[in-house]
């Protein structure tokens, strides 16, 4: 199954129009040395830096849920069918707010809200899942995920498209993936050394390390906008 959707990727991939900034004359292809150039200058960008830092805390909190979560909720007792509703539930609504509640929550408040409220959301999970493996508590906070993941990866990407140059936008999002994705990796070790002295105490530590990312908000466009105007 995981191997035909992929394929369906593939070629949906081959409908999506490319951008027009990307084909016109008027641009020149970056050279490598030109590349790095602009990695530097992105990391000038006090707005996209900041994007980095939160993304790199919140989607690296996750690291103590997708790595024992499960571990511990079979040992509480709880069926495997039940965690894979608890599972479902979290990508069920990671799909709503992507589709619906996302877009109109930055539309509505702007990008910083947004991530502020994934920042909130995340804190409340991380704590609660520290307290109890009750299932009806389990139940009520794994919908946060809409908000832990996909709201803030939606604020980031609405900050990201109006602060970054559309020449600098691949380079953007690669370094945008690689802190979350480093974040996560080496918050997945420590969790892998602590978790065996700490238990479920260490969900408190992931709910901690997201909310050392409220600061750097402050920075982030605090109204949606469509503007064309890229910041340095």
């Amino acid at each position: 199954m995981h191997a035909g959707l992929l394929s369906v990727v593939v070629i949906a991939a081959g409908l999506i129009p490319a951008p027009s900034i990307l084909i016109s004359e008027n641009v020149k292809p970056i050279e490598a040395k030109e590349a790095y150039g602009g990695a530097r200058q992105l990391l000038r960008n006090s707005a996209f830096r900041h994007v980095i830092i939160i993304s790199a805390l919140v989607l690296g909190s996750h690291a103590m849920h997708d790595a024992f979560a499960v571990i511990r909720w079979n040992v509480a007792g709880i069926s495997p069918t039940t965690v894979s509703l608890l599972w479902s539930e979290a990508v069920v609504a990671e799909v709503v707010v992507f589709l619906l509640i996302g877009p109109l929550t930055i539309r509505r408040f702007g990008p910083q809200v947004a991530a502020i409220l994934a920042i909130i959301a995340g804190v409340v999970r991380w704590t609660v899942m520290s307290q109890t493996t009750e299932l009806y508590a389990l139940a009520l906070v794994q919908p946060l995920h809409g908000c832990t993941f996909a709201l803030l990866h939606l604020a980031c990407m609405h900050v990201i498209s109006v602060s970054v140059s559309p020449l600098l936008a691949a380079t953007a999002q690669s370094i945008y993936a690689f802190g979350s994705a480093t974040a996560s990796a080496v918050l997945t070790f420590l969790a892998g050394t602590l978790y065996g002295q700490l238990g479920a105490s260490l969900f408190l530590v992931m709910a901690l390390i997201c909310a050392l990312a409220i600061p750097f908000t402050f920075s982030l466009p605090s109204v949606h906008r469509n503007s064309t105007e890229y910041p340095a």
